[in-house]
């Protein structure tokens, strides 16, 4: 038998990674936009106005509830949270009494707070009674508050 001359098996490239295929390239694309569009969503519903609304709306449906001292208390401290994250810190911290009250006008734009139903944050989570007459009105005056902050 005589012997043929034959060659050895020759095996094609090794295949490269790179570029990936186009099925890799939408995967890509798409994983960034669904990040994308979850951190957009997650900063709206997290937004300092967004969780003070909620909050106080959670406080009026704990009005009756609570009494007017400790609702007075934690609406002030909301106002005073939500000032404090959408204005400079140093404006807004060393803020008390008449001046408060007059940095919580301009921002409604009213005078509710030196002069109406607002007036009651300056002293009240500090006495042991208080009466006030429309817990409602103050409510939705801190509700204004917020929504133009």
């Amino acid at each position: 038998m005589e012997q043929l001359p034959l060659r050895d098996i020759h095996l094609p490239d090794a295949m490269s990674g790179w570029p990936p295929a186009l099925g890799w390239w939408l995967l890509i694309l798409l994983g960034m936009l669904l990040i994308g569009i979850i951190f957009m969503i997650r900063r709206w519903y997290l937004s300092p106005k967004r969780v003070a609304l909620r909050e106080l709306s959670h406080l009026k449906k704990l009005k009756k509830e609570l009494k007017p001292q400790i609702l007075i208390q934690h609406i002030s401290t909301l106002l005073r949270r939500v000032c404090m994250t959408l204005y400079p810190r140093a404006d807004v911290a060393s803020l008390s009494g008449e001046t408060w009250l007059q940095f919580l006008d301009q921002l409604s734009g009213k005078q509710q707070f030196t002069q109406g139903i607002g007036r009651c944050l300056m002293d009240a989570p500090y006495r042991q009674h208080i009466e006030v007459m429309d817990m409602d009105a103050l409510l939705n005056l801190c509700r204004s508050v917020i929504n133009r902050g």
